[in-house]
């Protein structure tokens, strides 16, 4: 039987979405800091996982570039359009939960972007970290990307009019956590849940960002720029995502982690691909 969050995937377009200005945004961000955390290394040689990898925006793009790319997503359509590009990716059917397939400590760089949406408890969430913490090699980084509460709330519960309906049913709590049920179909975090589930895991935090920062807030004001306007706020957002103030402001964040080591965190910068 097909899980409500299929059907939803069946008829929501992530490609269209992911090439959307306010996706592009998010995209070029995202691909900045994996770029960024890739080992130093001929493309060939570096094994990368990406989990919950949807149509493949991020696989494909990087097999492209020659890395070694394999891909698990869980909802059959998506991974029919992955397998339709005829990329270089090996592409599964599976989920964050059970990377069963993979030995220990295959893969340099794990992307998670997608399943912790879609994860509702603390359990399943700290049970997906460690899956991908088993089959991360020890110097290999994890990219994590979370739904925020606070671009919840303002645009679902004020701007779109929900806000006292959310409040007297119980999908807001009183200090305005969003408290969602399954068939709600994602889960919005704050940061401190974040910290929460890499302290459960094991895991410990290199940098976190904001992936698209104003800009799902923004969609109809991008749109309506210019192309040289448009670039300037990709370089404005660039500058500016790793900002403590904006991190968790936005609707998407990234929280780049690695396993938990003893003696804290040295400076990495020399490990990695610019």
């Amino acid at each position: 039987m097909m899980t409500e969050l299929e059907k939803y995937y069946n008829k929501f377009n992530e490609e269209k979405r992911l090439k959307s200005r306010h996706g592009q945004v998010e995209f070029i961000t995202s691909m900045k800091y994996i770029h960024k955390y890739l080992p130093k290394r001929e493309h060939g040689q570096v094994k990368i996982l990406d989990v919950g990898a949807g149509t493949g925006r991020y696989s494909v793009a990087l097999a492209e570039e020659g890395y070694d790319v394999t891909a698990v997503e869980l909802v059959k359509y998506n991974l029919g359009i992955l397998k339709k590009k005829n990329s270089s990716v090996k592409a599964y059917q599976g989920n964050a939960l059970k990377l069963s397939r993979f030995p220990d400590k295959e893969f340099d760089l794990i992307i998670l972007f997608g399943p912790m949406y879609h994860l509702y408890t603390k359990e399943d969430k700290v049970k997906a970290l460690m899956e991908a913490k088993r089959v991360l090699k020890d110097e290999g980084t994890i990219l994590v990307a979370y739904t925020m509460n606070e671009y919840s709330v303002l645009v679902y519960g004020f701007r779109e009019n929900h806000i006292q309906e959310c409040l007297e049913n119980g999908k807001l709590d009183a200090n305005y956590r969003v408290c969602p049920s399954p068939e709600d179909l994602y889960d919005y975090v704050r940061l401190e849940d974040i910290d929460s589930y890499n302290k459960a895991a094991g895991m410990e935090r290199i940098q976190i960002i904001s992936a698209d920062g104003p800009s799902d807030y923004m969609r109809q004001v991008l749109n309506t720029m210019d192309e040289k306007t448009f670039q300037t706020f990709i370089d404005y957002h660039l500058t500016t995502c790793e900002r403590p103030e904006l991190v968790g402001a936005g609707s998407h964040t990234v929280d780049i982690i690695r396993k938990k080591k003893d003696g804290g965190i040295e400076n990495e910068s020399s490990r990695y691909a610019l």
